[in-house]
């Protein structure tokens, strides 16, 4: 999101760097957000699978190993 300012004030060299500063923080803090976010989800994405496998494999015994009925 690109912040207005002022253009008939010049800023000086160091308001100018600072002002630069703030918003290469704000990027890096949202690209670093964004890869948590994504990290987050592939280790829940991971979590839901096992849990499913497991299931499957669960049920999958189970029926192994349970009486036919006649």
């Amino acid at each position: 999101m690109l912040r207005q300012t002022d253009v008939s004030t010049p800023l000086d060299s160091k308001a100018r760097r600072k002002q630069q500063d703030e918003r290469r923080m704000r990027f890096r803090r949202a690209i670093e957000s964004y890869t948590e976010q994504r990290q987050l989800h592939a280790e829940l994405n991971d979590y839901a699978d096992a849990l499913v496998l497991s299931s499957l494999l669960e049920s999958s015994a189970s029926r192994r190993s349970a009486p036919l009925a006649h």
